[in-house]
């Protein structure tokens, strides 16, 4: 793709412009996925910042880590679990690997609400409004702290009447402490019944992703992007008043892993909740 003319799906509204002056977290999780739907301004900030830190080869491992946990959460819970509702908070660019694809392949009947609120995200949220015959899925382009609108939207295509998991992957690292994330979560989670999960996974303190945080800091070409790692108590703060299940708050290579050890330890806690 050039920078010039970003791709859009044929058809679609032209909608607005791409940011291009500054890096973009869907973008750059594409870039560190492998992925094609990312500009020169987003490579350059996770070259800054892992020239810095861990290393660009590390860091797309630790990023394939985590989109690992992210289908074996999705996985038990429209499986095992029987949940046939998800949220899903920060869905990024469209990939095999996100919450809607993973969680209607494992259960065809499951309504799915993606959010986001990147410019490409958005050119291709046809693909997450694609569906299983005996599914649902809707796309909302909005900024999940405006938890009133995204939970207004999502009640056309989610009952909030019965159990919804709700899914924060790679996002709350993005908010400072000044925004308060514990306060953003707490609101979905007040807004879903009974027997409603939350699946969450954060940039962990260990010395490596510190490390990591403050290379984003650091790094010129990665102006207006936070990275904020905390503590597995500072994580743990989300789960307040759910009920964790096995295997607990762990690290994302620990939450009932599959298969050969990965290649790179990542560190970031991790976990699934049940609303009791």
């Amino acid at each position: 793709m050039t920078e010039e003319h970003p791709p859009r799906p044929r058809g679609t509204d032209p909608g607005p412009e791409i940011d291009l002056t500054s890096p973009q977290s869907a973008r750059v999780y594409d870039f560190l996925q492998g992925g094609v739907e990312n500009f020169s301004v987003d490579r350059k900030a996770v070259k800054e910042i892992t020239d810095r830190a861990v290393g660009l080869e590390t860091s797309r491992k630790q990023v394939r880590a985590k989109r690992m946990f992210l289908g074996r959460a999705v996985r038990h819970l429209a499986g095992e679990a029987g949940i046939r509702q998800f949220l899903d908070l920060g869905t990024g660019i469209p990939s095999p690997e996100n919450v809607h694809t993973v969680a209607q392949s494992t259960a065809p009947d499951c309504r799915v609400v993606s959010v986001d609120n990147d410019t490409v995200v958005l050119a291709y949220a046809h693909e997450l409004r694609s569906s299983t015959p005996g599914g649902a899925a809707d796309y909302i382009d909005g900024d999940l702290r405006n938890s009133e609108r995204i939970l207004s939207q999502a009640a056309a295509t989610l009952d909030f009447s019965e159990p919804i998991a709700v899914v924060f992957i790679g996002v709350l690292h993005h908010f400072p402490d000044d925004e308060d994330p514990w306060a953003i979560v707490r609101r979905y989670v007040d807004a879903v019944p009974s027997g409603s999960y939350v699946v969450l996974e954060h940039i962990g303190e260990s010395e490596e992703l510190v490390k990591l945080g403050e290379a984003v800091k650091a790094a010129p070409g990665a102006a207006g992007f936070t990275l904020v790692a905390r503590s597995r108590a500072e994580v743990g703060r989300f789960f307040e008043g759910l009920e964790l299940i096995e295997p607990g708050l762990v690290s994302i290579d620990d939450w009932r892993p599959e298969g050969p050890p990965p290649e790179v330890e990542t560190p970031n806690p991790c976990g699934v909740g049940r609303k009791p």
